[in-house]
């Protein structure tokens, strides 16, 4: 039994969280390869896996660049997982989590994955979904200011595709589908009271049953990858609860680019655990900020070499 299971009087549960696509900016990583020759030697490793030098997108590239579909996902996952292996013994997980691509960097963080295993997932993944959102124009569209029940309500009432896909935090919630119905949809919410419902600029309806074609060549990659016994429990996005048994951590993760990323569900289900001390490990603060509106009580802080 993992010690992070049972909720212990005045135990500092540690939590390592880790963000996903969106979290992006020109420069990122550059202060890691400049500072670890660890880091310099695993982003080298990283350019020759993926057979381009996402090195030079990171440090240098446009805005514009970073959000190529191959280069974004890698890139945030790259700068995660190089940072929490850098932090070397600091670096002591008792349960971890990521935002949608940031499982990923979650299961290589608690020895799920291997560095090299972990980055070709990433890229296989970035480059399905891709292909998934050119068979069929879909979006997204964040919703604030309704409660959670009432989103899926009208998303159910709804013609055609439209599904719940992001819980980020309460109040603040992502729906994905077919362009129409996402349309549709806003309205309908907006006359519900929503404060904003707006079209997010997407390539395509991430979370959704339009990501199938995706998941099943996901899926086949999956299979056929090493899936470690982890070193602490991951609260998977698919279902919000630990799981440490490596078969139901695969399964999960296949399911998880058609299902809902329920983080506020994630992050709930880490502190009634446990987890009191949240640490971010990546680029950008997006999850500190979900972690203030989920529950201002734990502490949110963001990894650094410092």
């Amino acid at each position: 039994m993992f010690a992070g299971l049972n909720k212990q009087q005045n135990k500092q549960m540690k939590a390592y969280i880790f963000p996903g696509q969106g979290a992006q900016f020109t420069g990122m990583g550059l202060d890691l390869y400049e500072n670890s020759p660890l880091a310099q030697e695993l982003f080298e490793k990283a350019n020759n896996i993926l057979g381009f030098s996402i090195t030079d997108v990171m440090f240098e590239g446009t805005a514009e660049e970073l959000k190529e579909t191959k280069v974004t996902q890698p890139a945030i996952f790259l700068h995660s997982v190089i940072l929490a292996k850098v932090l070397g013994d600091d670096f002591k997980p008792e349960m971890v989590a990521g935002h949608s691509l940031g499982e990923l960097s979650a299961l290589v963080a608690n020895n799920v994955l291997s560095f090299e295993d972990g980055l070709k997932l990433v890229s296989k993944r970035a480059l399905a979904m891709q292909k998934a959102c050119e068979i069929q124009p879909s979006t997204m569209a964040a919703v604030l200011g309704l409660e959670d029940a009432v989103v899926e309500e009208v998303c159910a009432s709804i013609d055609g595709v439209v599904v719940a896909a992001n819980y980020n935090c309460p109040g603040q919630l992502v729906i994905s589908g077919e362009i129409e119905a996402v349309e549709k949809a806003c309205e309908v919410l907006k006359e519900k009271g929503a404060k904003r419902a707006l079209l997010l600029p997407v390539g395509g309806a991430f979370h959704s049953p339009m990501m199938e074609p995706a998941r099943e060549e996901l899926a086949a990659a999956i299979e056929e990858t090493t899936f470690n016994e982890p070193i602490c429990p991951v609260y998977q996005n698919v279902v919000a609860k630990a799981v440490t048994n490596p078969a139901e951590i695969k399964e999960n993760l296949i399911a998880q680019l058609t299902a809902p990323v329920r983080w506020t569900q994630c992050v709930q289900a880490m502190i009634a655990d446990g987890g009191t001390d949240f640490v971010e490990v990546g680029p950008g603060k997006v999850l500190q900020g979900l972690m203030r509106k989920i529950d201002r009580s734990v502490a949110a802080s963001g990894a650094s070499l410092a």
